[in-house]
């Protein structure tokens, strides 16, 4: 199955346009002949803040609606995931949870694939150098938070290695339901 996750607030489903342009381009990627409409087929709770999980695939799909519970990020583990591959959001995320164990005493990893910096396990990333809040040019996966930012000139995708962390004046993370948030400690190395 795959999975996009959908920030809800008191019965609005925030940002659809850019998850239903990576839901469509996920399944003409796969080769998969179905259409889902978001638009038509969300029914957000009317109060509150919910995490939607909507699940899809060849033979159909679920809706899930969660409360949303924020995580907080004060630091990130640097582990090494030259394999790893999820351009795709698949609903199993065993190998991001398996790189996730080995975050020590950090709140996330932040996951590097040949020597360049991608994404944590649940969130994109960017580094603010000099003036500039720059994100990884090939991350793992391209989250929608990261394509609405780059849209409004927020962010601006650059070729980041791991060198480029002590550049950095502030580190970020970033995902549908938390938006851009700082890292507070930074990245262990």
């Amino acid at each position: 199955m795959l999975l996009e996750t959908i920030r809800c607030e008191h019965g609005q489903a925030l940002h659809l346009p850019y998850h239903q342009q990576r839901l469509d381009a996920t399944l003409q990627a796969l080769g998969i002949r179905a259409a889902f409409d978001l638009q038509a087929l969300m029914i957000p709770p009317e109060e509150g803040i919910f995490r939607c999980r909507f699940l899809y695939g060849a033979e159909g799909f679920t809706i899930e609606y969660h409360p949303y519970a924020p995580r907080t990020f004060r630091s990130l583990q640097i582990v090494h995931a030259d394999t790893l591959d999820y351009r795709h959001k698949y609903a199993d995320r065993s190998g991001l949870n398996a790189l996730f164990e080995q975050r020590g005493a950090c709140d996330d990893v932040l996951i590097v694939r040949g020597g360049m910096l991608c994404d944590t396990t649940i969130a994109n990333i960017a580094l603010l150098i000099g003036e500039q809040w720059l994100t990884p040019e090939e991350p793992l996966l391209m989250g929608t938070t990261r394509a609405r930012l780059i849209d409004e000139g927020v962010l601006t995708p650059a070729p980041l290695r791991v060198g480029d962390i002590c550049r950095a004046r502030k580190v970020a993370v970033m995902n549908t339901m938390m938006g851009l948030v700082e890292v507070e400690n930074g990245i262990i190395l």
